[in-house]
């Protein structure tokens, strides 16, 4: 089993919003290939995400706490960004990692990937798992701005974010599959 490429037919696009944000909003006309039904679906464009479950030698995560306005919450997140036009979502990573958590990683693995909402939203995040971790000199000369300035960061006992999860204590879905995904490898042994 298996998520397939497909296309269908898209026989008008409009824009709904384009502007300087990273982001952009369209509507399509789209039908089932060989039938004529024509419908209309919204589109947010987005240009991806990387995600780091950063874990140290004692099974501790780097989980940042940060204010979301849109739900109006305070999650327990992972360092994440968006992938600039044509990066690599392993340098983008990386970089995350040092600006929002002043660490840098000597072993990197991909754990999983994911589309947050495949109906309306063309957001895929990659995420990684990041070992051998230690303190950068500085974040590469990134300043905390905004939400970010008010941002905590503290080690959490990755069972501590499991249970979490698993109560519904933690909602933020990047977290979740990250600490279930590593979870589940590490307790089938296939984390080397």
């Amino acid at each position: 089993m298996r998520d397939e490429p497909e296309t269908w037919p898209v026989h008008e696009s409009r824009d709904v919003w384009r502007g300087p944000a990273p982001f952009a909003v369209r509507n399509d006309l789209v039908s089932v290939p060989g039938r004529d039904e024509r419908f209309w679906r919204l589109v947010v464009e987005h240009p991806g995400a990387a995600v780091v479950l950063a874990v140290d030698d004692d099974e501790r995560a780097l989980v940042l706490r940060q204010y979301r306005h849109p739900p109006g919450m305070r999650f327990a997140e992972l360092p994440a960004g968006l992938l600039d036009a044509g990066e690599d979502p392993l340098v983008a990573a990386r970089r995350e990692l040092l600006e929002e958590g002043a660490l840098e990683a000597s072993e990197w693995r991909h754990l999983n990937t994911m589309y947050t909402s495949p109906g309306i939203n063309s957001e895929r995040i990659e995420i990684f798992l990041a070992r051998g971790l230690s303190d950068a000199p500085d974040r590469g000369g990134f300043e905390l701005e905004h939400e970010e300035a008010d941002m905590t960061a503290e080690w959490v006992p990755v069972d501590e974010l499991v249970s979490g999860v698993l109560d519904r204590r933690l909602t933020d879905g990047p977290l979740a599959l990250a600490v279930l995904t590593y979870d589940l490898l590490r307790n089938r042994a296939r984390l080397d």
